[in-house]
């Protein structure tokens, strides 16, 4: 079940907001527990059981580290248990078939292959439950004895499957108490609807350009064509992530969660470094503080501040995938943001436009390594965008998808936010029908389209 679904929309959202707010404050977390554990079985019922034992595992080490406070020894131990169980389940289910492949390759072996499907949001739900253990191991939050709480933070639906990645402390008193009012129901609502907006009406429609030339094969299209697809796939996974986390914040508000940022018109940006300080935020935050930080930051001799910075960027690449595009995908930031640290942003920072430029043709060429899973292809994607291949094939794919590529560009920077901002007060009272249009909208065009994937989905 996804956000931008009419299952989600007309059936499970209704009833779960209607029980949520009739119900007492008392049971409200069991509410949503039970509400976020339908959500996730709805299509991954085999795995109820690895959500289950997750957070029994994770609550009793908490409660753990907590009684063993006096207890160094003790308390390591069961961090390092509830690690190793929580890194373990998303070892398994997402790199058992690598580390084969790569076995396989290496020795000429041929071990079949365990072909597991990926239990949903594994990669977000995992991090989010190691804050809470490492948390309380060095004594930033309280032990939540609660498990309905505890549950309720591991499973919420809103930002279960896709994040924003939401640390124990970002809501822990909100879990204890929070308020939900009028005004947090319409100013989630509006997000909400926001973020369906950019999932449907763009991200779909953008990224079905790139699935078009996906299926056409770089050795088949022009250079103009080439880059237009690679433009559409740029635009598609900013509108449809920062789409998914904008209904994650929304319905969290809705329910009277604050849950943080995730996106900051990335494509903005000026460097490399700032790009990651505005794109999926969250998830940069939590190699920042659990990984980089730990590691020794950059409080140390510069040799070992690029080997750290190298081990995250590593791991930044290997967590969006069991591939070796991904790796190569962390390791390209991993060199330009060392780069800019040793001479280039100083420069950077002179000239405004070029800046500029340079920012969003390092972050194309990104993409091309993130989107495409075969090595090879990759190679001929990019001798494709610099062969200068002629060819009118492009002609025909800019008359389809001009207009929206155009306000794609457009809405990935904040000018119609500045805009709204500009409008004088006795008009603003018109955001009410035009949101409640774009939502009509946004469900004519569910009702009718057949191709609504999510990007995100698979890591």
């Amino acid at each position: 079940m996804v956000f931008s679904s009419i299952l989600f929309l007309f059936r499970f959202l209704p009833v779960t907001f209607l029980v949520y707010y009739l119900a007492p404050k008392k049971i409200k977390n069991l509410v949503l527990l039970i509400a976020s554990l339908i959500f996730y079985s709805w299509g991954e019922v085999r795995y109820f059981p690895v959500m289950l034992v997750s957070i029994l595992v994770n609550y009793a080490a908490g409660i753990g580290i907590d009684h063993f406070r006096g207890n160094k020894a003790k308390c390591r131990l069961l961090l390092i248990i509830s690690i190793i169980f929580s890194v373990g389940w998303l070892a398994f289910f997402k790199y058992s078939d690598f580390v084969l492949q790569n076995i396989n390759l290496l020795f000429g072996t041929a071990i079949p292959y365990l072909k597991l499907t990926l239990p949903l949001g594994i990669s977000f739900y995992t991090f989010q439950i190691m804050t809470y253990t490492i948390d309380i191991y060095f004594g930033k939050c309280q032990v939540e004895k609660n498990i309905i709480n505890f549950g309720t933070f591991v499973v919420l639906f809103p930002q279960l499957i896709a994040g924003p990645i939401v640390k124990y402390t970002d809501i822990s008193s909100e879990l204890r108490e929070r308020t939900v009012t009028l005004d947090k129901v319409q100013e989630g609502t509006a997000i909400f609807i926001r973020g369906l907006a950019s999932k449907v009406l763009l991200a779909n429609n953008i990224g079905a350009l790139w699935s078009e030339v996906e299926t056409l094969g770089a050795a088949n299209i022009s250079t103009p064509l080439a880059w237009l697809g690679i433009l559409a796939f740029t635009l598609q996974i900013y509108f449809d992530f920062s789409g998914y986390s904008l209904m994650a914040i929304g319905l969290g508000k809705a329910l009277g969660f604050t849950f943080p940022q995730n996106f900051n018109y990335p494509y903005i940006s000026r460097s490399v470094t700032e790009f990651w300080r505005r794109w999926h935020m969250t998830l940069s935050g939590w190699f920042r503080e659990y990984l980089y930080i730990p590691l020794g930051g950059n409080r140390v001799k510069p040799a070992r501040m690029y080997f750290n910075l190298f081990v995250v960027w590593f791991s930044t690449g290997l967590w969006h995938g069991a591939n070796w595009n991904f790796v190569l995908w962390g390791l390209y930031f991993f060199v330009l943001i060392s780069i800019e640290r040793l001479f280039l942003k100083k420069y950077l920072d002179k000239f405004r436009i070029l800046s500029h430029i340079y920012l969003i043709l390092i972050v194309i060429f990104g993409w091309v390594l993130f989107a495409i899973t075969d090595i090879s292809v990759v190679g001929q994607y990019f001798s494709r965008l610099f062969s200068f291949t002629g060819g009118e094939d492009w002609i025909f794919y800019l008359r389809n998808y001009g207009v929206v590529l155009l306000l794609g560009a457009v809405l990935s920077t904040p000018a119609l936010k500045k805009v709204g901002e500009m409008a004088p007060k006795k008009m603003r009272w018109l955001s009410v029908p035009i949101t409640l249009l774009v939502f009509l909208v946004c469900v004519a065009y569910l009702v009718d389209a057949s191709y609504n994937p999510f990007l995100y989905f698979r890591f």
